[in-house]
């Protein structure tokens, strides 16, 4: 994967949201776009429910053209946006084109640059939407203003009402149209999936590598979401006939990857090892408050999946119709194991990403001229963790990490 594009969605965790506005804690870019998912994925589950189709692939895809997106337009505001879209339609193409080429020499995968091609057109409506994307469209564009309502709500306890008014007034405006989602009533009444969901909103509140000055300091939600972009971007790179479950699979495991912490914190690498029993102990103490802190708090159509992505998360597995989990090698889920039937899932590679972004973390904050013991020696273990010339999950890492840094 080409350097420059993983430095370009790096950039995420620097844009900084609501900065006209007094906001008690950083509000930025790569938070919004995690909760949002993460609100996607409540809400999808709910109309899947109901026997509606929903495109989670398309989804995780969306996630990524949006913050790329986000990441090229930091300086113009969402409204301003909206209203070029609506009143200067020709000027707003042009913008849609030059976004384009920000991208064209950075994503070097000419079918990647192609699906962002479509998805901007769609989403500016040069194209038209297919059918059958409606509902799962729907589904994220309800997430996305949820979201943004979740941020003003929490913007309200230190801002008058003066200055957050006209605000509130267009976001309730902006919903009207998707109140008829159950899992979105849930969220906007409250119930046990608003509980659940302001358990994640901690993961926000919790900054990594908590023991040393960084910049840009990232939060754990923040990493989650970048740690499921790189999975989305690395598997399609060494397996672009992956099955869809599987990339669905692997993306909402890394999304939820560290789901645990919203309840126990961010227990930082060196703690967890501090033993050779500390990291089994840890895990199974994590499980067990999972079970009891957060399992309560969520739907049943959904509860066995996300218990499937955050147990044994880095371990490469298939699940059966039986409902029995299994451990497998990489080259079969390559092989018989390649059909969504299984409901593969590529743990190692969910890891590979999970020490990309903490390597990316430490790397770009000393190069910023912020440093510290933790953060050298962080990167440097990260660079010594694999193997030169081996290969996991179909990537040399040692090569990448390398390659990254230099």
């Amino acid at each position: 994967m080409d350097k420059q594009l993983i430095l370009k969605i790096f950039e995420g965790f620097s844009i900084q949201r609501w900065n006209d506005l007094i906001r008690p804690f950083d509000l930025v870019e790569m938070d919004k776009a995690g909760e949002k998912m993460v609100i996607a994925y409540i809400i999808g589950k709910y109309e899947e429910k109901k026997g509606t189709k929903i495109n989670w692939k398309w989804m995780a895809y969306a996630s990524l053209f949006d913050l790329l997106k986000k990441i090229a337009l930091c300086d113009i505001k969402a409204p301003v946006q909206q209203m070029l879209k609506k009143e200067f339609t020709r000027e707003y193409m042009r913008l849609n084109e030059w976004v384009l080429k920000q991208y064209r020499q950075l994503i070097t995968d000419d079918s990647l640059f192609s699906e962002f091609t479509i998805y901007i057109g769609q989403n500016s409506g040069s194209f038209a939407l297919p059918e059958q994307l409606k509902d799962s469209v729907r589904v994220y564009n309800a997430a996305h203003k949820y979201s943004t309502i979740r941020e003003l709500e929490m913007l309200s306890v230190v801002n008058e009402k003066e200055r957050l008014s006209k605000i509130d007034t267009e976001l309730k405006a902006d919903i009207q149209p998707y109140l008829d989602l159950e899992g979105l009533q849930k969220l906007m009444t409250r119930q046990k999936e608003f509980d659940f969901l302001l358990k994640i909103e901690q993961l926000r509140f919790q900054t990594r590598w908590n023991q040393t000055p960084r910049v840009p300091a990232t939060s754990v939600l923040g990493h989650c979401f970048f740690v499921a972009i790189m999975t989305l971007l690395l598997g399609r790179e060494t397996n672009p006939s992956m099955c869809e479950r599987r990339v669905v699979n692997n993306y909402f495991s890394a999304l939820f990857h560290d789901l645990p912490e919203s309840v126990t914190r961010d227990i930082i690498s060196p703690v967890k090892q501090a033993t050779d029993a500390l990291p089994n102990i840890v895990k199974k103490i994590e499980d067990e408050i999972v079970n009891k802190e957060l399992v309560p708090l969520m739907d049943k159509s959904y509860v066995d999946e996300v218990i499937y992505y955050t147990s044994d998360e880095f371990a490469d597995r298939i699940k059966g119709k039986d409902g029995k989990v299994q451990k497998v090698e990489w080259e079969e889920l390559n092989g018989k194991y390649n059909k969504d039937s299984f409901n593969p899932v590529d743990g190692k590679l969910v890891r590979i990403s999970d020490h990309l972004s903490a390597l990316m973390e430490a790397d770009i904050s000393i190069k910023h001229g912020i440093t510290s013991t933790h953060l050298q020696g962080g990167r440097d273990g990260m660079l010594e963790l694999y193997p030169q010339d081996q290969k996991i999950s179909g990537i040399e890492v040692n090569k990448l990490f390398h390659e990254l840094v230099n």
